[in-house]
């Protein structure tokens, strides 16, 4: 099934679409821990030092989904910057905070930190539009797609995908695996902040920057 359209006008170009994919914080008794809240501070801290060495800013595009974990982080750190940002995201807000940002851990918490992050969006989350009803699509791919569509509108010399992964695959359809594949099929930069080197209140080592 096609993703939608993408989402930009064609009267904009970012000098570069800063496209972020990755994990969310683990939910209440995950069985194998992956993003851990007490690894937060660290994500967050190694995402911030990635913009500043791409020197977001203004001129520059951020997309992500905006769910509790890396998205929220990755947003956070963007608006910090004057970096403009979309949300797009699979299913109406209400439906996407009931399945993306409450059931983590904390989730009250970070529910809270999203409603902080939309209010200052320029625009609206943008819920992607319907699949036909006969379509068996996961949604979460579709989403994914449209991300990197939109991105890809603007060239894919000037997509960067900054993912927070463990280099693995994900728990299903959609994931920042699927995501990484893709960018780097149409010729994008992925910048890889790995969560299994990621240690409590340790946020250096930063990855380098592809060529």
């Amino acid at each position: 099934m096609p993703a939608p359209e993408p989402l930009l006008p064609s009267c904009l170009q970012p000098r570069r679409v800063i496209l972020f994919s990755g994990h969310m914080i683990d939910a209440p008794g995950r069985a194998e821990p992956r993003f851990p809240p007490a690894l937060a501070p660290a994500a967050a801290a190694r995402i911030a030092e990635a913009l500043d060495r791409l020197e977001a800013g203004p001129l520059d595009l951020g997309l992500t989904q905006g769910a509790a974990g890396g998205d929220l982080l990755f947003a956070e750190a963007a608006q910090a910057r004057a970096l403009p940002l979309l949300f797009l995201q699979p299913f109406g807000e209400d439906e996407f905070i009931a399945r993306s940002v409450r059931p983590v851990s904390a989730g009250e918490q970070w529910v809270a930190r999203y409603r902080a992050v939309a209010a200052r969006l320029a625009s609206p989350p943008h819920a992607m539009p319907p699949a036909p009803a006969a379509a068996a699509d996961n949604p979460f791919e579709r989403c994914n797609r449209w991300l990197l569509d939109t991105a890809l509108a603007c060239g894919g010399e000037r997509v960067w995908l900054l993912c927070l992964w463990d280099g693995r695959r994900g728990d299903g359809a959609g994931g920042t695996a699927h995501m990484v594949e893709e960018v780097s099929r149409h010729r994008g930069h992925v910048l890889h902040i790995d969560t299994r080197e990621l240690r409590p209140h340790d946020p250096a080592g930063s990855p380098p920057l592809p060529n």
